[in-house]
């Protein structure tokens, strides 16, 4: 559950260690917005996507199943900037248990958002689609963009 209270008082801080005015007109309500925001960009912390995914009982069906280039944003952890990109995800059946291909892209969705790397994201996502579907195989593959790859240290935009 986020805290906005502290949010809100660790941001008007944060300010003040940037060494701006948190009490200047285009600053007032910044705490309260970041507040507002981290309820919706980490709304997937606590969250257990496997239940998301609806095990629906069909004919036998051994094909691979792939939903590609599904947009998402996360937060990495180490400098808290955004990363974003697309993921494709695909797994094969085992017998007759098999989803609605929107709950992939619930998955990606709700893992992606909370603090993390783009390697736990790729695993955590795997995971989720094992332990609900239990299936023969899946993949994750994730392309992303770092903005601290992008801002700072190496600087190489599209990394």
């Amino acid at each position: 559950m986020i805290d906005k209270k502290k949010i809100i008082e660790s941001v008007r801080l944060f300010l003040e260690g940037i060494g701006d005015d948190p009490n200047r007109e285009g600053l007032l309500e910044t705490p309260e917005r970041v507040a507002e925001m981290c309820e919706e960009i980490y709304a997937g912390i606590g969250l257990d996507s496997y239940t998301e995914i609806k095990v629906l009982k069909s004919e036998k069906y051994d094909e691979i199943v792939l939903l590609k280039d599904i947009p998402f944003y996360s937060m990495c952890e180490h400098h808290l900037l955004p990363f974003s990109g697309v993921a494709h995800v695909a797994y094969i059946p085992q017998g007759n248990r098999v989803t609605g291909i929107s709950k992939l892209a619930r998955v990606v969705e709700i893992e992606a958002k909370r603090l993390q790397v783009q390697e736990r994201l790729t695993t955590d996502i795997a995971e989720s689609i094992m332990k609900a579907l239990k299936p023969k195989g899946v993949l994750a593959i994730i392309e992303a963009e770092h903005l601290c790859m992008t801002m700072r240290g190496i600087k190489k935009p599209g990394t």
